[in-house]
């Protein structure tokens, strides 16, 4: 099957880096959203990956142009799904929300359309009840800034037809990835599994006031590391960091994911400090305490 229309669902940092990283490479792209604000800072950050890759990545004005034109917005689902060959599901990480976006998607969807979860943490067997052809649905998860760390992980699950992973392999390939299949379902897929439990044990130390943020970061990057715990949380996003968090603590009953959680909740998020994607986060944006020369010393 050849993949020439694609739906992106939620315009979030990561549904609107493969949104346009999609489209670059060639491919009709419809950008959904359940709420207008979420359209707008989608096409904000487009804005800046165009930017980007023109000063950064040697793209032309041209290719720009056409990217753009390949491009659309709606806060309507039936009609962001019409026509879609495949449809990447980027809505919060949060199992209530996403079973009820893919019970929705079901009523609307074409048989013949491939479903992918752009999940970092969650299985695609969670899932399946909430899908009409789960044999279409796979999870194909990207990591932040996917031009430059441009890992798919490709997984399915017990019913997924083999037909419709070797469909979304080529279509990781088509759009510059590098597959990365996964030979059984896996919480945190390859990337996440070892990234997940450095970030958690990055708060762990902070909210136990073990030790300023800053000082976790200056830790590991003067031990060799380009980035630190907590700038990365911020490219990812305070909002997936609290909802892996609590997914984990309610599940586990960890009391110490929840309490990572409520601290997240009382000094970030409900202060509206959601990452760089809010110029606000453990750091302040575009010039974050970081890039300060003195940082490492």
């Amino acid at each position: 099957m050849k993949i020439k229309k694609v739906m992106i669902a939620g315009g979030g940092t990561l549904g609107s880096q493969v949104a346009w990283q999609t489209a670059f490479k060639g491919m009709e792209v419809v950008v959904y959203d359940a709420f207008p604000e979420g359209l707008e800072a989608s096409k904000l950050f487009h804005a800046q990956y165009a930017s980007l890759f023109q000063k950064s990545l040697g793209a032309s004005a041209e290719q720009i142009v056409a990217t753009k034109n390949r491009l659309s917005y709606t806060t309507d689902l039936k009609m962001a799904v019409e026509s879609a060959d495949l449809i990447s599901e980027s809505v919060p990480e949060n199992p209530a929300i996403k079973s009820k976006f893919y019970e929705e998607l079901s009523a609307m969807v074409s048989a013949d359309t491939i479903i992918t979860s752009n999940s970092s943490t969650l299985l695609p067997s969670d899932f399946v009840d909430s899908i009409n052809k789960p044999e279409r649905f796979l999870a194909l998860h990207f990591a932040n800034m996917i031009w430059t760390f441009n890992v798919a992980e490709v997984m399915t699950h017990a019913t997924t037809d083999p037909r419709v992973k070797e469909d979304v392999i080529d279509f990781a390939k088509a759009i510059g990835m590098v597959p990365i299949v996964l030979n059984k379902e896996q919480n945190g897929y390859v990337l996440n599994s070892i990234l997940g439990p450095m970030l958690s044990s990055a708060l762990d130390l902070v909210e136990k006031g073990v030790v300023d943020f800053k000082e976790v970061d200056r830790t590991w990057m003067i031990s060799g590391n380009p980035r630190g715990p907590f700038m990365i949380m911020d490219v990812i996003g305070l909002e997936t960091i609290y909802n892996v968090e609590r997914h984990w603590g309610e599940t586990n009953n960890d009391s110490q994911k929840l309490a990572n959680a409520e601290y997240l909740k009382i000094n970030y998020l409900d202060k509206g400090k959601l990452g760089i994607k809010t110029q606000s986060g453990f750091y302040d944006y575009p010039n974050p305490a970081f890039k300060n020369p003195d940082f490492l010393k």
